[in-house]
């Protein structure tokens, strides 16, 4: 618990910012829905017709005449992609920092083995990440009570759950990224979850990058498809869970053997 608490302390004001920032947005963008929600209607139709560009995003599927459309859309793209980034930071710099710090060889004294701190170092990453949505979930019931709107709450619930295990998967497979870097990769896990996005991105497109959708995690949070079926694509989140569970394998398997730099 000591570690854990150092790793959450010593986050702490990384933590905040990136949850203020993106709390922020959500409210900003839910609280000015009834402004637009008379012309969303006339938005769906001209979206719908927009080829290549509405279908990359999911937009010729869903309705934002409705608060749930537009939830899924424009508040979806903010915690996916926003909550991306900060799970990638956290997750590529959890072991590499030590070498960054120059502290692995003060850590690595103590009676406690090399996979028991990864250990607690991935709980602190977790949790972080599940403060964040936490808060997120609480800012979003917030402002959807002051203006006043009543929607589904399941296809919102399943799409914050989708985001979380996303983010848990980011931050599993850059762990794993981390365990061969030395010198911190920041510029590694943004390039990663940007990746990741835009394959999503360019799988839309076209049926021919159909396989792709395997990859990203982004596959298994598309807002039109949980909204439509209201739940969770299996078959793109059982490989998500391949991929989470090969990179903490990678991770851990590479820190036990490797000379950790002073």
């Amino acid at each position: 618990m000591v570690m854990i608490r150092h790793e959450l302390k010593e986050g702490r004001i990384t933590l905040l910012i990136w949850t203020a920032v993106i709390a922020f947005m959500l409210s900003l963008c839910i609280l000015i829905y009834p402004e637009m929600e008379m012309q969303m209607g006339d938005v769906s139709s001209i979206f719908a017709k927009m080829g290549g560009f509405s279908a990359a995003f999911g937009m010729d599927r869903l309705n934002f005449g409705e608060f749930t459309g537009f939830f899924g859309v424009e508040c979806g793209n903010i915690l996916g992609l926003g909550g991306a980034l900060f799970a990638a930071l956290l997750g590529v710099s959890i072991s590499a920092k030590e070498g960054r710090e120059h502290t692995a060889e003060f850590l690595l004294t103590h009676p406690v083995s090399r996979r028991d701190i990864l250990c607690r170092k991935l709980i602190a990453v977790f949790l972080q990440i599940l403060f964040l949505n936490l808060f997120a979930v609480i800012i979003t019931a917030v402002s959807i009570r002051a203006i006043g709107e009543s929607p589904e709450i399941r296809p919102i619930l399943l799409l914050f759950l989708a985001y979380f295990i996303l983010q848990i998967e980011v931050a599993s497979v850059c762990f794993g990224i981390s365990a061969f870097l030395t010198q911190g990769g920041a510029g590694i896990g943004i390039g990663m979850a940007a990746l990741l996005y835009f394959l999503n991105l360019a799988a839309n497109l076209t049926d021919h990058a159909d396989f792709v959708k395997y990859i990203t995690p982004f596959s298994y949070t598309e807002s039109a498809d949980i909204i439509a079926g209201q739940c969770l694509d299996v078959k793109y989140l059982s490989a998500g869970l391949v991929f989470t569970i090969i990179g903490i394998g990678v991770g851990f398997c590479r820190y036990c053997k490797m000379d950790v730099l002073s």
